[in-house]
């Protein structure tokens, strides 16, 4: 049975390009087209749709704002249109807290100039998606860890030099869990001296993440790095989200960053991330020949050849089996491999394919993860 999506946006030309792009795919069945956030919602209820895609900005009601109220009364999976910009980036990671479960840069010169790339890489996604866990809202999450009372800092965007107050991000949207999908959890972990904390992740992992950061102390005593899968627009300003709510420092790491204990070093979109033999990270230029830019792979294999059996590799939601033959190298050198269980997972790829080649030593649901990364580092 075809995909049946309900397509969001104010421009004409947009829905339209977007329309005919997705019904040229035998697979997927669009359905009906609103021109703002409150006919968004309006055809949601009535025409069900397995797949929203949804612009950020429209007359009458944003984008943010009619993903909380889908969310709130028919759950279903969005696929979030942004810019690539910083304001861009900042608006998609709200919208992914409100529940939106991915997001692909909305840039008309690649629809003009690629339009067999841009077809493959939206259906792709929407046929994805819209296997997510995002229709089913049974999943009831817990108050998130609330992060250190907010400091006034300086800041110039926005407030033209004026010190402002930071501002937590709105509370992630709860992650649903399938009807189906089994409750399965490890016994807690064993404790251990861990050089090096690695979490690697894809959609939903903005949210992920931010559940599994919370959690941990500001003196939590090991490096950490971060692997999502993001564009190059994308990934400072999540670095400076992570940082605001966290205890521990997140940044975008940089060339010759040095690992250091309650730092986590979030891979810079567009480039890949190694660590070296001096506990280093090197930042490289992305090759064309890998799908992923960065790529968990990558930094999970460096991090076996640099640490031994010392690292603590956890694998979150996401789409595909990145992740998988680092995990396979830090295996092979007796490091510790986690994955998120399927229920609490968005999109159950990256853990799946850790759990199918027998690698994981421990399965845990989402919220469990940060308080046992916190009980495994001595």
């Amino acid at each position: 049975m075809a995909v049946k999506v309900l397509v969001v946006d104010d421009s004409g030309f947009f829905r339209r390009r977007v329309s005919e792009i997705l019904s040229a795919d035998s697979n997927i069945q669009v359905v009906g087209t609103a021109t703002n956030g409150k006919e968004a919602i309006d055809q949601a209820l009535s025409l069900k749709p397995d797949v929203i895609t949804m612009d950020y900005e429209m007359p009458m009601m944003d984008g943010i704002t009619a993903v909380r109220h889908i969310m709130q009364r028919c759950p279903t999976p969005v696929l979030m249109f942004s810019s690539l910009t910083h304001e861009g980036a900042r608006v998609t990671l709200d919208a992914l807290d409100a529940g939106a479960v991915d997001f692909l840069p909305k840039n008309f010169e690649d629809i003009s100039r690629n339009p067999e790339k841009v077809k493959q890489l939206l259906c792709e996604k929407i046929l994805s998606i819209s296997r997510s866990n995002r229709r089913v809202s049974t999943y009831s999450a817990p108050a998130p860890v609330a992060a250190p009372a907010p400091t006034p800092a300086p800041s110039s965007i926005g407030s033209y030099g004026h010190s402002a107050p930071v501002r937590p991000a709105p509370a992630p949207a709860p992650i649903p869990a399938r009807a189906h999908a089994p409750v399965t959890s490890s016994p807690a972990p064993k404790r251990k001296a861990y050089k090096l904390v690695a979490i690697g992740t894809s959609t939903g992992g903005p949210v992920a993440l931010q559940r599994v950061l919370t959690q941990l102390p500001a003196n939590f005593p090991a490096p950490i790095v971060l692997i999502q899968h993001m564009p190059a627009a994308f990934t400072k300003a999540f670095a400076e989200r992570l940082d605001k709510l966290c205890r521990i420092s997140v940044k975008e790491a940089e060339d010759g960053d040095i690992l250091r204990p309650g730092v986590a070093l979030l891979a810079p979109g567009g480039k890949q991330m190694m660590i070296d033999g001096r506990g280093a990270v090197r930042i490289l230029p992305g090759d064309e020949r890998l799908n992923y830019k960065p790529c968990v792979d990558i930094t999970f294999g460096s991090a076996a050849k640099t640490f031994g059996d010392k690292v603590l590799a956890v694998v979150l939601t996401g789409m595909g089996a990145d992740g998988r033959e680092g995990a396979r190298l830090l295996k092979q050198g007796g490091s510790s491999i986690w994955a998120q269980d399927e229920a609490s997972c968005v999109i159950y790829g990256m853990p799946m394919a850790i759990v199918k080649a027998e690698l994981a030593d421990a399965v845990y649901s989402l919220d469990d993860i940060g308080r046992h990364i916190v009980e495994a580092c001595v």
